[in-house]
C-alpha cells in the first residue's frame, strides 16, 4: 500500500501527458482527485499505524545487488507525519491552482511528479533510493520556477538548481563514505544504524558527517547556505513557493534526523555544539533580515530560515544531551519534527496568501497596500491567523513545537537557547508590522477582491490543522515521541 501512496501521483501524471486531447477542466479535476485519493490513503496508513511499533508498511526488495542497495521503504513516527504533511499540501496546491490557465496539463503533471519524489524521500530506508528521490525533487522544482515564475524566474531557477545540486553531490559523497565503512558494504539505512560503521574513526567520521551536513544544510537551508532561497521564493509561482517551503525544505531537516544522527551517533555528539551555533545564527539572522524586508514574499522566505534554525538548534542540542538527559533529548527531537510539520502548514498557507496578494495587486511591496481588511475580510482574517500561528502564539502548532524545542534544548545549550528566544520577539514584530501595513489604516488600492472559493478551500484547512495540532498536540505527539525515544537509544549508545 505504501508504494501505491508514493507512485500514484506520478502514474496519474504520465497518464495525463499520454492522453493526446484532454480539456483543462479534466486536468484540474484529475489533479484534485488524485491528490485527494492519495491523502485518503495516507490517512488510512495513519489509522493503521501502531505507535512505537517501529517501521510499518515495510517493503524491502533487491534493486542494485552489486552495491547492496534495495528498494527499501517504510514509515515510523518520524516520517509518517511528514508524509501526511506532503499529501495535505499538494492537495491544497491542487485546489488553489483550480483557476490556473497557463499550460495547466504540464503544471499539474509536474506537481504530481513532485509529490511522488517528495513522498519517496520520506519513506526511503536506503541511501541510494533516498538520493534518487532527493535529486529528482531539485529537477521538478527547477522546472516549476523556470516555467511558471515571475520576471527573473530563469535566473532564480538556475541559482536554485546549482546550489542544491552541489548540496546533493556533497550528500552523495557522504553516502559513499558510509557504504565503504560498513562491513558488509551496504546502503541500507537500518543496517547502517545498527552497525555504526564509523565508530571510533574520528577524522574520517568527521569528514563524512561534514559531507552529510553540508548537503542537508543547503537543502534546509541554514546560514550561510541560504542565499538561493529568497530569489527562488520571490520568483516562483505561489503553489511552487508553498511546496518549496512546506515540503522541500523538510527534506534537509528530515535527513538530519533519519540519517546523520542515528548512523553517526558519536560524531554527531562530538560536533553537536557546532550544529547548535549554526541553528542559533540561522534563527537570529533569518528573523532580523526578514524584519528589514519590504517585499512580503521575501519576508516570508527569510522567516523560513528562522524557523528551520529552530529545528537545527533542537537536533544539535539533542546530540549534546543524548548520553546525559534522555527526556530532554527526546523532547528536543519531538519538537524538531513537530516544527517541521507546523512550519509546513503555516508557511505553506502564507505563501498561498502571498500569491493572492500578487494576483490582486501585481506586487509584493508592502508599501503598495493598505486598508485591505475593509475590502477583503476573509483574506485579512486568514492572513491574521497564519501570521499569529507563525509567530508562535499559544493555541497553534507553532507554539507547541517551539515550546518543546526550547524546553528540550535548554539543559544542553542554555546560552544558545536563550539567544534563540529573541527570534520569537523579532518574528512577532515583523509579522505585526507587515499586517498593519497591508490590511489596516487607510486604503491605497480600491476594489481589491476577496478570496475565491478555491483559494479559501485550499488555505483555510491548513489553518484548521495548525489550530487542531495546537489545541490537541497528542494527535501528533503520540506518533513522534515513541520514535524520538528509539532515535535517542541509537544516538546515545
Amino acid at each position: 500500500m505504501l508504494s501505491i501512496v508514493v507512485f500514484l501521483p506520478v502514474v496519474a501524471a504520465v497518464a495525463l501527458l499520454a492522453v493526446p486531447r484532454v480539456s483543462d477542466a479534466v486536468v484540474r479535476w484529475t489533479w484534485i482527485a488524485v491528490s485527494a485519493v492519495d491523502l485518503g490513503l495516507v490517512v488510512a496508513l495513519w489509522l493503521g499505524y501502531e505507535s512505537g511499533s517501529g517501521y510499518a508498511y515495510e517493503v524491502n526488495r533487491r534493486w542494485i545487488p552489486s552495491v547492496s542497495s534495495g528498494y527499501h521503504i517504510g514509515v515510523d513516527g518520524l516520517s509518517l507525519p511528514l508524509v501526511a504533511l506532503t499529501a495535505v499540501l499538494f492537495l491544497a496546491c491542487a485546489i488553489y491552482s483550480f483557476r490556473q490557465t497557463d499550460r495547466i496539463r504540464s503544471f499539474a503533471a509536474l506537481f504530481m511528479f513532485l509529490e511522488t519524489v517528495c513522498l519517496g524521500v520520506f519513506v526511503s530506508l536506503d541511501l541510494i533510493l533516498f538520493f534518487v528521490f532527493f535529486d529528482l525533487s531539485i529537477v521538478g522544482m527547477y522546472f516549476v520556477i523556470a516555467g511558471w515564475g515571475h520576471r527573473n524566474a530563469a535566473k532564480a531557477a538556475l541559482q536554485f538548481f546549482l546550489y542544491t545540486f552541489v548540496g546533493s553531490l556533497a550528500l552523495l559523497l557522504g553516502f559513499i563514505g558510509l557504504y565503504l565503512a560498513a562491513e558488509p558494504h551496504t546502503f541500507d539505512i537500518v543496517l547502517l544504524a545498527e552497525q555504526n560503521p564509523l565508530a571510533g574513526r574520528g577524522t574520517i567520521a568527521a569528514l563524512v558527517l561534514l559531507a552529510l551536513v553540508v548537503g542537508l544544510a543547503i537543502k534546509t537551508p541554514t546560514v550561510p547556505f541560504h542565499t538561493w532561497l529568497p530569489p527562488a521564493h520571490t520568483e516562483a509561482p505561489a503553489a511552487g513557493s508553498a511546496i518549496l517551503a512546506g515540503v522541500l525544505l523538510k527534506l534537509g531537516t528530515y535527513g538530519f534526523v533519519r540519517i546523520a544522527m542515528p548512523v553517526l551517533p558519536e560524531t554527531w555528539r562530538a560536533w553537536g555544539g557546532v550544529i547548535v551555533v549554526v541553528g542559533v545564527v540561522s534563527v537570529l539572522y533569518g528573523a532580523l533580515v526578514a524584519l528589514a524586508q519590504r517585499d512580503f514574499k521575501r519576508m516570508i522566505a527569510y522567516t523560513s530560515v528562522n524557523h528551520m534554525g529552530y529545528v537545527i538548534l533542537a537536533v544539535g542540542a539533542a546530540g549534546l544531551l543524548s548520553t546525559s538527559d534522555e527526556q530532554a533529548h527526546d523532547l528536543a527531537v519531538a519538537g524538531a519534527v513537530t516544527q517541521m510539520v507546523s512550519h509546513g502548514l503555516i508557511t505553506g498557507a502564507l505563501f498561498l496568501l502571498a500569491g493572492v496578494l500578487y494576483a490582486r495587486g501585481g506586487t509584493y511591496d508592502l508599501g503598495a497596500y493598505g486598508g485591505l481588511a475593509g475590502t477583503a475580510p476573509r483574506f485579512a482574517g486568514l492572513t491574521a491567523i497564519a501570521a499569529f500561528a507563525s509567530l508562535g502564539l499559544p493555541g497553534f502548532s507553532g507554539f507547541i513545537a517551539e515550546f518543546q524545542i526550547f524546553t528540550g534544548s535548554l539543559p544542553g545549550a542554555p546560552v544558545a537557547t536563550a539567544l534563540a528566544f529573541l527570534g520569537i520577539l523579532i518574528t512577532a514584530a515583523l509579522f505585526l508590522r507587515a499586517y498593519q501595513r497591508v490590511f489596516l489604516g487607510s486604503s491605497t488600492r480600491a476594489g481589491v477582491a476577496d478570496l475565491t472559493a478555491p483559494e479559501t478551500l485550499s488555505i483555510a484547512p491548513l489553518m484548521v490543522l495548525a489550530t487542531v495540532l495546537g489545541l490537541f498536540p497528542r494527535f501528533l505527539l503520540d506518533l513522534v515521541e515513541p520514535a524520538a525515544t528509539v532515535l535517542g537509544t541509537l544516538v546515545g549508545r
